[in-house]
């Protein structure tokens, strides 16, 4: 009876959520995101990172148990949706993700509990209100459309996924030196700021201010997980590039499209022309290669590993039509969020218990490292299941090594590192016994440079 009357209650939410789906004009979206906040006070917390051109705030609902405050090495994930204004599944499926999370936890779903419970998620379900406006009034005047280009770019017609510091040059540039750098690649403020438009500024503005360890970035026109690298060596060309963590984001991309409801099964291409993928996934620069994109800025200035969904063939699918979409994408969308929890995370400290920030965590055979925050904490996605021999390092410090076995259980490990100070002159003359820190170089590119130099300055980098 007890179980009987649990899957009636969830029933009765499921329906809530079907019959709220919409597209929501901007603010109508506002109104939804504001009401979700006021139901669930608890585990919500309503906040703006920035304003689109037009000066539309740029939501984002954070879900928590403990909203407005990071707990210590629990991770923070974010899922952004309307990247392009005419691409609307993502907008319209995030914004029932918030109102069904927020149902369940209230409903006792000890799925969703222990989700909000261990987890900090960040959802934004447009990035461009301003595009999604112009494809709203075109849609209303004109009718759907099977694809439309109508709003995708944002009100300077900028399109925001070509928008992001392209980060290649310096990559590439960095193996040809071999300097050691393979993270958190620079850029120059000045020109970044001359180039980039409010949105995009905004997202890396967003990206600096919160440990991000997952992501993923929705859109439409294809039926595909979408994973890195976006752009190829030769940006001409569309061949495969694999970044050093390729077996993990394969990983990631198959989670979303095995739980979708068709994403790993279709068999026939989209009506207006397209591919079908095997296991509905596809390495980015394969498919065709991009620069400026905003999953490979995340993963080559940040710690933040992020693919791309593609969500459907239809750009503005017709609003009878989300609640089936919704269907195929809900158990998708907890089953990818649930990965943030793979691998291991842990604290990096001194021998006084003091943390060590910007502490680098490197793994042997995985050439792309990431480093601690100002709290020490750290979180590494691996694949699973697999052993590792991982590194711990920082300027004036020893660096420390462990050997760590994983099993495909959903939960990190959590491998605490304390790293002791190099012995002073005074003290010993002996070498240490334990491997020493290596010291980037870090060869600043291009800094500084106006704009009209920084085409050639970029083509000898390359």
């Amino acid at each position: 009876m007890k179980w009987a009357i649990l899957h009636a209650v969830s029933i009765l939410a499921l329906v809530h959520i079907v019959y709220c789906i919409d597209h929501y004009r901007y603010d109508d979206l506002v109104n939804v995101l504001q009401r979700v906040a006021s139901d669930c006070p608890s585990i919500t917390r309503l906040y703006s990172i920035g304003y689109s051109v037009e000066g539309r705030k740029l939501w984002v609902l954070e879900m928590t148990d403990n909203p407005g405050q990071h707990e210590m090495l629990e991770p923070e994930f974010k899922y952004i949706g309307n990247m392009h204004g005419d691409e609307v599944t993502g907008r319209a499926i995030l914004t029932s993700l918030v109102q069904y999370l927020c149902d369940e936890y209230k409903n006792g779903n000890t799925r969703v509990e222990y989700i909000l419970n261990t987890t900090r998620i960040h959802i934004m379900p447009t990035m461009n209100p301003d595009g999604f406006e112009y494809a709203y009034d075109y849609v209303e005047r004109h009718g759907y459309r099977h694809w439309m280009y109508v709003g995708r770019n944002n009100a300077n017609d900028v399109d925001l996924n070509r928008n992001f510091p392209d980060l290649f040059p310096k990559l590439y540039n960095k193996k040809l030196r071999n300097d050691g750098q393979n993270h958190h690649l620079s850029y120059s403020t000045m020109y970044s700021e001359m180039l980039r438009e409010n949105e995009t500024l905004a997202v890396m503005h967003w990206l600096d201010d919160y440990p991000f360890v997952l992501s993923a970035n929705l859109h439409n026109g294809e039926l595909v997980a979408n994973y890195p690298y976006d752009a190829s060596r030769n940006t001409y060309i569309n061949e495969y590039a694999a970044t050093p963590d390729d077996q993990l984001f394969r990983q990631l991309a198959r989670t979303y499209s095995k739980n979708h409801g068709e994403m790993s099964t279709r068999k026939t291409p989209c009506e207006y022309g397209g591919d079908v993928f095997v296991d509905g996934i596809t390495n980015g620069a394969s498919w065709y290669s991009i620069r400026g994109g905003m999953q490979d800025y995340n993963y080559l200035a940040t710690n933040c590993f992020e693919i791309t969904l593609e969500l459907g063939c239809i750009k503005f699918p017709a609003k009878e039509a989300l609640p089936g979409i919704w269907d195929d994408n809900r158990e998708a969308l907890l089953a990818y969020i649930e990965q943030v929890h793979r691998g291991i995370k842990g604290v990096i400290t001194d021998e006084n218990n003091n943390p060590i920030n910007d502490a680098v965590i490197e793994v042997d055979g995985i050439d792309h490292d990431i480093t601690s925050t100002s709290t020490g904490e750290y979180w590494r996605l691996l694949p699973e299941p697999g052993t590792y021999r991982v590194h711990a390092s920082a300027a004036s410090f020893i660096r420390e090594t462990k050997t760590i076995t994983l099993e495909p259980d959903g939960v990190a490990m959590v491998i605490n590192f304390t790293l002791h100070s190099f012995p002073m002159d005074n003290e010993t003359t002996e070498e240490p016994v334990t491997d020493q820190v290596d010291v980037d170089k870090i060869v600043p590119i291009c800094s500084g440079y106006r704009r009209w130099f920084y085409i050639f300055c970029w083509n000898i980098d390359r």
